[in-house]
């Protein structure tokens, strides 16, 4: 009955499979950015809750695979687990929020802080707090960010913050944020099955898209191998750019 709604539905069907193969391939190239896609997309054909929940599983799947694509595994485990762990702790509390309450005005107060962080890193100044305090900083940071992700989805931008104020190599950001990713959207599951808000349509849509963004997310991983360090920094601060505009229009819309 699920398959038979959703083909029947064309539009629906025909714009969230395209909108999640551009997803991945975005995803594969820059290492984030699967989530951030489709949710305000999908949510135009039915509410963000409802978009979340239908890109919850293979969000996991492309972080799980991205983060293995970088390897030296075991020691991207270990460096970012204190990341994973504090942002999965957030990641509840945001998950749980956004079922009791509505988060448009978390997405613009992400938008902002991302320009914010733009327009700081433009004219060469740091956030020096990173340094100053990197215990408490590191503490704080990781669980907003991680209460940001479960309200909005969006969770990426702020990890890639911390990423470059902190120097990470390409490999180092890309698998501090997945394994961040997917340990978050892992909560995330665990706190919609708890409140019952998963239903077949939800993970039969979710395990059919998969297979959908399979060959795409390998088409991506490719090209982000062959891709200069310095080149891939100025491309995620153009996508930044462009994330934090998508998130103000969806907002006014």
């Amino acid at each position: 009955m699920f398959l038979i709604r959703f083909i029947l539905d064309l539009d629906f069907f025909i714009v969230a499979s395209i909108v999640l193969i551009i997803a991945a391939f975005v995803h594969g190239s820059i290492g984030f950015g699967f989530a951030l896609i489709p949710t305000p997309i999908i949510a135009i054909f039915t509410d963000i809750q409802t978009a979340i929940l239908l890109t919850l599983i293979p969000t996991l799947v492309v972080n799980l695979v991205s983060f293995l694509s970088e390897g030296n595994i075991l020691d991207g485990f270990k460096k970012h687990m204190p990341l994973a762990l504090l942002t999965m702790l957030g990641s509840a509390i945001g998950t749980q929020l956004l079922i009791m309450s509505n988060s448009e005005l978390f997405k613009l107060l992400l938008a902002f802080i991302i320009l914010i962080y733009l327009f700081v890193n433009k004219v060469n100044m740091s956030i020096s707090i990173f340094k100053t305090y990197p215990k408490s900083s590191f503490v704080i940071y990781s669980l907003f960010t991680g209460v940001v992700g479960g309200l909005t989805n969006v969770m990426g931008p702020l990890l890639m913050i911390y990423g470059i104020e902190l120097k990470y190599s390409k490999a180092e950001l890309i698998q501090a944020m997945n394994i961040s990713f997917l340990f978050g959207k892992i909560i995330q599951i665990v706190v919609f099955l708890i409140n019952g808000s998963f239903t077949s349509e939800h993970l039969s849509f979710s395990f059919m898209a998969i297979f959908i963004i399979s060959f795409s997310l390998y088409l991506g991983i490719k090209l982000k191998k062959r891709m200069d360090t310095k080149v891939y920094l100025k491309v995620i601060r153009a996508v930044l750019f462009i994330i934090s505009l998508i998130l103000i229009a969806q907002v006014i819309i």
